[in-house]
């Protein structure tokens, strides 16, 4: 089934609004992990949670919090800091076609009942 004019017109600024974000394009633009990444992060939390185990069979509580405090970091590191090279995309700007009144923005469950309401006024659904 095609999209009407106003579901096309809405898809439109929906991707032209995506586009804005400079945190989501970020997040979209990050390659997999390097193996070797991935491997220091496996061996540093198993290192970890052999620590933690020593601490417990040792009954050594300080042991045991730093052990986990090196899994959790070893893993935060493996799986957030970016890798080299990749920096952080600027936002795009709008392009400016003159001047332009502005739009009045619908709130989004507004804009969504009145495009279920057409839709049961149609027979689509």
């Amino acid at each position: 089934m095609p999209l009407s004019e106003y579901e096309q017109r809405v898809l439109d600024q929906l991707e032209h609004d995506l586009g804005q974000d400079a945190s989501l394009h970020r997040a979209m633009n990050k390659g997999p992990k390097t193996p070797a990444r991935i491997v220091a992060g496996v061996a540093g939390v198993v290192i970890g949670l052999g620590i933690v185990l020593l601490g417990v069979v040792t009954q050594i509580p300080v042991l045991g919090v730093f052990g986990f405090l090196i899994m959790a970091g070893v893993a935060l590191w493996a799986l957030l800091t970016p890798r080299k090279g990749q920096q952080p995309a600027a936002p795009q700007k709008k392009p400016s076609a003159g001047p332009q009144a502005p739009k009045q923005r619908k709130d989004f469950m507004q804009t969504f009942e009145e495009r279920f309401d057409r839709r049961r006024e149609s027979g689509d659904l």
